[in-house]
């Protein structure tokens, strides 16, 4: 089963991701955490360039293609060989991240987006929504030690982005469960295990 966690920045998913993590150990279900970007050695660097805040691209679709040569070697050699092994996949982002990103964020062309989305046809089974507002998701990551490039954009483009999850959510509602992400860490993880619950068997609670 392919899990993917997405939500705004400072929504809590890596935090939760982490929980899922230990419980899924503590039930002995086999399953790998991994992440977009730097899922694989070259997505390390990949993640390194994209989110530090001094780098600057000088095209405007430069960022987009490094998430998309990230995701295509993730899958290639991470995700798909856990699939086939019968692992859960616990993935911090994947494409619902580059249409809220880059789509809405960068207002970049829809099509172009696609047609690079498109290039692994691999889908989430499964998508948890960590949906906290804009202003408490900020708060936190401004709690942070340093703002990477993507939290210290301008407000308009997390509105863009926080909007643009919403509707993906309600476009694919057989495939995306919303979390609200605003409460307390153990609020947001009982939700969280309790839709886990009704896709893995093995999960107590």
């Amino acid at each position: 089963m392919f899990i993917t966690f997405e939500g705004i920045e400072g929504s809590g998913k890596s935090t939760q991701i982490d929980a899922c993590a230990q419980k899924f150990d503590a039930c002995n279900i086999p399953f790998i955490v991994t992440k977009e970007p730097g899922g694989t050695e070259l997505g390390k660097m990949i993640r390194q360039w994209l989110l530090n805040p001094e780098t600057s691209f000088h095209h405007h679709y430069t960022e987009l293609l490094l998430f998309i040569a990230d995701r295509l070697e993730h899958v290639e050699t991470v995700i798909k060989p856990a699939l086939k092994q019968g692992m859960i996949v616990l993935c911090d982002r994947y494409k619902d991240s580059t249409i809220a990103y880059q789509l809405a964020g960068r207002q970049l062309d829809e099509s172009i987006i696609s047609l690079l989305n498109n290039l692994t046809e691999l889908d989430p089974d499964l998508t948890l929504l960590f949906d906290c507002s804009i202003d408490v998701g900020l708060s936190r990551a401004k709690s942070r030690a340093k703002l990477d490039r993507f939290e210290d954009e301008d407000r308009q483009f997390h509105e863009h982005v926080y909007r643009t999850y919403q509707e993906l959510a309600k476009k694919h509602s057989n495939r995306f469960h919303i979390i609200q992400a605003d409460a307390s860490i153990p609020n947001v993880q009982n939700q969280m295990f309790q839709v886990l619950s009704t896709y893995i068997k093995q999960l107590s609670l």
